[in-house]
């Protein structure tokens, strides 16, 4: 079995005094020898909108960037700081599709590693069933190329680029 690198390798330096001797703790954390500062590496938090219309299809997005780029996916992103999950999701919603989110219902959440700017940022990405005030009006925004629904029974989870997603759309349709 391959041995995973330690989460914050990466990170050489103590945050809190800037000194070199900035090792490895435990398997989640790393502490300076100079100064006694533990960093403890905890995930980001992410959510991801499961969007129905009135016919039962599910809105899907085609990325505009990397990671997976050209692959689909559905509206969602990172949370930003004292946002709750319900108006992260909205943010986003609204961001990717200008869609205003009326309800956000919490689902499920999975772990992920999304890699951004080549660096893996270990995520907890919350899924909810959003409910919009118009679908028939949206477009594709933000780091988003296109957005369209598909009926339910046409979504194959194996088309989506993200594991996470492909994991959490899965679970979706089968608990429907």
């Amino acid at each position: 079995m391959r041995r995973m690198e330690h989460p914050l390798n990466q990170f050489k330096y103590c945050p809190k005094c800037g000194s070199a001797h900035f090792e490895i703790h435990n398997e989640k954390s790393k502490q300076c020898t100079d100064c006694g500062f533990v960093y403890y590496f905890n995930p980001s938090s992410a959510t991801v909108a499961l969007i129905l219309n009135e016919q039962d299809e599910l809105l899907v997005c085609r990325r505009a960037k990397e990671p997976a780029k050209d692959t689909l996916d559905l509206p969602g992103g990172f949370i930003d700081m004292n946002e709750t999950g319900e108006e992260g999701v909205a943010r986003e919603v609204e961001e990717e599709t200008g869609l205003k989110v009326k309800k956000a219902t919490y689902l499920f959440s999975l772990p992920n590693i999304y890699i951004y700017s080549g660096f893996p940022v270990h995520t907890l990405d919350m899924f909810f069933l959003c409910q919009v005030e118009n679908t028939s009006h949206f477009e594709a925004m933000d780091d988003v190329a296109d957005s369209f629904f598909v009926p339910l029974n046409q979504i194959n989870p194996e088309e989506f680029g993200l594991g996470s997603i492909k994991k959490g759309l899965k679970r979706f349709l089968k608990e429907r």
